[in-house]
């Protein structure tokens, strides 16, 4: 099985320089780390650069113009790009922990995309990760969120038990998944009528589920902190809301606008 880390980034040189450092300090690499670009200016190309030179894992960079919030558009031409079999998405702010590939590949099974948790880190926090990324963090790391500190529990143990359990109470959240890229081909990928913030992760796995590909949840392990930063704008949730109750109702598997725009493969 070849594993492609997928990464995307807008605008945010510094996280996603202390995040690509979590991703040289894996302890069993992705076969390649795919970085997508969303029209960031030239410090953030140079980061990626500069990663590219260093890194032991072969890098693969894709980008598109910033025309707005376009998410969903950016994570198809990373799939596009990305020459893996399971592909394990993540944000470019995103802090990995050492072992977060190892247990994404040991989850992996066929017919099952997963979800991943995370814990959220405070503005002091985030400049601390961001200033060395490699600070030690532990459930009573001052500056973590509240309710999810438990997330930061490593356990092969607790993890293989709680993977269909944790479904229950985990939301689906785009910034630490991970799917079979056939899989994302049956559905067409990620839906690019959905564009502004959310929730174009909580449309692409109803359409999975429809498809008969089921869910299961990584917890005690695959951890990752979330670093701070303002809010998007909500201005396009309630349109974007109609494209998923569509999908819900309508029990569709199949985006018109997705994959295929950006590749014949699949």
């Amino acid at each position: 099985m070849r594993i492609s880390l997928i990464i995307s980034t807008h605008e945010r040189p510094d996280a996603l320089a202390a995040v690509l450092d979590s991703v040289a300090r894996q302890r069993a690499a992705s076969d390649e780390i795919v970085v997508a670009d969303d029209g960031s200016g030239e410090a953030t190309r140079e980061v990626i650069a500069g990663f590219t030179r260093r890194s032991a894992v072969p890098v693969r960079a894709v980008s598109q113009p910033h025309e707005g919030f376009r998410l969903t558009r950016l994570r198809n031409l990373a799939i596009a790009a990305a020459t893996g079999d399971y592909l394990i998405f993540i944000d470019g702010d995103m802090l990995l922990h050492e072992g977060f590939v190892a247990d994404h590949r040991r989850l992996a099974r066929p017919g099952f995309f997963t979800q991943g948790v995370r814990v959220r880190a405070d503005e002091s926090l985030t400049a601390r990760l961001i200033d060395d990324p490699r600070t030690p963090l532990d459930p009573w790391t001052p500056g973590l969120g509240l309710l999810r500190r438990a997330y930061l529990l490593r356990s092969r143990k607790l993890a293989s038990a709680a993977h269909r359990l944790a479904n229950r109470f985990i939301a689906i959240k785009g910034c630490n998944q991970a799917f079979w890229r056939t899989d994302l081909a049956r559905v067409n990928g990620f839906n690019e009528d959905i564009e502004g913030w959310g929730p174009e992760d909580k449309e692409l796995c109803a359409r999975l589920g429809n498809a008969g590909v089921h869910r299961q949840t990584l917890l005690f392990g695959g951890i990752a902190v979330h670093l701070h930063h303002p809010p998007a704008s909500r201005a396009a949730l309630p349109a974007n809301r109609e494209v998923l109750d569509r999908t819900v109702r309508e029990r569709r598997t199949w985006c018109e606008r997705g994959l295929d725009a950006h590749t014949t493969c699949g």
